[in-house]
């Protein structure tokens, strides 16, 4: 694109201040702009002209989910159908990596935060010795997607170099980098974190398989024979990855997706339940739920709406191909956004002054024909490590990693 190309485009939207700067930046600078602002979405800040409201939701309806006992009866034929499909490479796995540690008090990425007590142990490594006990069980190694960010990719390829990749084998490890959202301001102006930089940050986790394929990396998941890949999220010490009895029961049931899930501790838990929507798959924030749906409960008392997801999915590449260019529903999001100001300032605001835009992976199961709710222990396989303090904090997962019999 070129600089009159350029200031057409931007013109024509009113965002003619990316270009403020322009005559200050040496050649490769120009180049980086233009090329921003050549991919910029023009209809973004459209988005939040006048204010933001989430879209209304369809019908809603419970779905059950395979529940503990049911698993416990045919654990032995899921897990023998699981065992199978890893050892022929069916299963790939997708580590989604792309977050910072700042909540946390970290300088760096999320999976880089040692966890330990009484030694040194971090969050990626207690995932990849998560995944080694499958390896170790099954006597096959699983190819392994890592979706770091801009922003913490350098560091998160060097860590996991400088460890060994924890042991894991190098070549069963692929890193690729998430596409990333302009961000706005209140007034839909697209801001600006450097003289030459449009600010942008990560398009939430819905992105990761539209940032895996233009990573050219679909290629390499047709060319090890991977059929399934199972997402999970980095903040979950406990959580179990390419768990054949999980990957077991989706191939037995015949389903195109699969979600573990975890019995909500009380009625009014923060969680996404995952449920039907005009009669798909979909995923209801707690906020999303009336009091009449929240407490709604069957012939035996048991809640309706019971089952909230943990982040961690069982996709049939296939399916994920036929979907890959559809749009999925973008999320505005208020924010913290630094930016530079009309003097060339950088400013770091300490109240939100703006929107993200994010896609969520919640969103892909309505997409999907089907998808097998399978339930899991809550203190087996969810300990997410959220805040500094409190619920979901490095306390509780440390208290659970103790319940479980992990030293740390």
């Amino acid at each position: 694109m070129t600089f009159e190309q350029a200031r057409a485009k931007l013109s024509e939207a009113g965002q003619e201040h990316l270009l403020r700067y322009y005559d200050e930046l040496n050649e490769e600078q120009k180049e980086k702009l233009l090329c921003q602002i050549e991919q910029l979405d023009m209809e973004l800040p459209g988005m939040v002209e006048h204010g933001v409201a989430e879209a209304e939701r369809g019908k809603l309806a419970p779905l059950g989910a395979v529940t503990l006992e049911e698993i416990a009866e045919k654990r032995e034929s899921y897990e023998k159908l699981g065992i199978q499909a890893i050892q022929s490479c069916k299963i790939g796995a997708v580590l989604l990596a792309g977050g910072q540690g700042t909540r946390l008090g970290l300088e760096g990425p999320k999976g880089m935060l040692n966890i330990g007590v009484n030694k040194e142990i971090f969050l990626f490594e207690r995932l990849i010795g998560n995944l080694m006990e499958v390896v170790e069980k099954t006597g096959a190694w699983i190819p392994l997607f890592i979706m770091t960010s801009e922003k913490n990719n350098d560091d998160t390829v060097s860590f996991f170099k400088e460890k060994n990749y924890f042991g894991y084998d190098p070549r069963y490890v692929f890193f690729f980098v998430q596409q990333m959202a302009p961000s706005v301001s209140y007034e839909g102006k697209f801001y600006m974190e450097e003289k030459y930089k449009v600010s942008t940050s990560p398009n939430g986790n819905g992105g990761w398989f539209i940032s895996l394929v233009r990573a050219g990396l679909l290629d390499k998941v047709r060319e090890l024979g991977v059929e399934w890949l199972n997402v999970f999220a980095v903040d979950n010490v406990l959580q179990k990855i390419a768990d054949p009895v999980f990957v077991g029961a989706v191939l037995e049931h015949g389903c195109v997706c699969g979600a573990k899930v975890v019995a909500k501790a009380d009625p009014h838990e923060k969680v996404g339940v995952l449920c039907l929507e005009d009669g798909k798959p979909s995923i209801v924030e707690y906020y999303e739920m009336t009091d009449e749906i929240i407490h709604s409960r069957d012939e035996s008392g048991k809640l309706l709406y019971n089952y909230g997801v943990i982040l961690n999915y069982l996709f049939q590449v296939d399916t994920l191909v036929k979907i890959v260019d559809q749009n999925l529903p973008l999320h505005v999001v208020e924010k913290k956004i630094p930016y530079i100001n009309e003097d060339g300032e950088y400013v770091k605001p300490e109240q939100p002054n703006g929107y993200k835009f994010e896609t969520l992976v919640l969103d892909m199961i309505h997409m999907m024909d089907n998808c097998l709710s399978f339930e899991v222990e809550r203190d087996r396989e969810f300990a997410p490590i959220k805040n500094a303090t409190g619920v979901d904090s490095l306390e509780s997962a440390r208290n659970l990693m103790k319940k479980n019999g992990i030293s740390f």
